[in-house]
């Protein structure tokens, strides 16, 4: 794209955002490869960690219904736990509400799972209150998912034409993903905040490993967002910096 013959964007977006997104990536694998060799004080994997975290907590009723889960009886209906393939996979998805965790974290007594599957219940817990941040962030998923294709190609066209109006245009779409992407933080943040509770609450917290490091792995996956953010806000001023310099 233009941009990229563009030095202010080299200088002041792509540069900056390169060494931003790879200094998060590296501190979030580095983190996760250590504590992932590291067991958590209950001996559990991550399915049994869930599974603790919701007997003795109020995260609410899940319900464990793949045969992937072998061995774990379903209980009512509520949310479901599922793995799925890949690394770093692990999410909630609230349009089934269910916590998919990936085979590492779903098979492993480790720290680091222990970590992931309180966050990811803090996310399931979240919509179970219909917390008013993801909420918020909800409300924006159907226009931040063709945002992102409408604001380029308005903000191209507008840049070839001179058509400061649709360059204009282009900028406010390209608005709503940064506004997406800074709202994230928030509910990502809580969401960690919550698991920890909830990790306390279920008595998982058994020694200072288990809390040093799971706040570690915590903290070293919100990075991923704030360099996201970061990226997104450092683009939406370029796109504004090019549109006042046509004028």
């Amino acid at each position: 794209m233009f941009m990229l013959f563009d030095p202010t964007y080299m200088l002041f977006v792509f540069i900056p955002a390169t060494i931003i997104s790879l200094a998060a990536q590296w501190y979030v694998r580095s983190s996760f490869n250590k504590w992932s060799k590291v067991r958590n004080g209950a001996n559990l994997p991550g399915t049994e960690i869930a599974r603790r975290i919701i007997d003795r907590t109020s995260v609410g009723d899940v319900t464990f219904e793949r045969p992937q889960m072998r061995g774990m009886q379903p209980q009512a209906a509520g949310i479901s736990l599922e793995r799925t393939a890949g690394a770093f996979t692990d999410h909630y998805d609230p349009r089934t509400h269910t916590v998919r965790l990936s085979e590492s974290t779903a098979a492993q007594p480790s720290v680091a799972a222990m970590a992931v599957v309180a966050h990811e219940l803090g996310h399931a817990q979240q919509h179970e209150e219909n917390s008013f941040l993801i909420q918020m962030r909800n409300f924006l998923v159907p226009a931040v998912s063709l945002s992102p294709q409408i604001a380029f190609g308005l903000i191209f066209v507008g840049f070839l034409l001179r058509a400061d109006g649709l360059l204009w245009l282009g900028i406010l779409f390209f608005g709503l993903v940064v506004l997406f992407s800074v709202l994230t933080l928030p509910v990502e943040f809580d969401a960690s905040r919550r698991g920890l509770i909830l990790l306390r609450e279920a008595g998982l917290m058994s020694n200072d490993e288990d809390q040093n490091g799971s706040r570690t792995v915590l903290t070293a996956a919100a990075l991923t967002y704030v360099a996201a953010a970061v990226t997104a806000i450092l683009q939406l001023l370029y796109y504004i910096s090019l549109a006042q310099r046509r004028n």
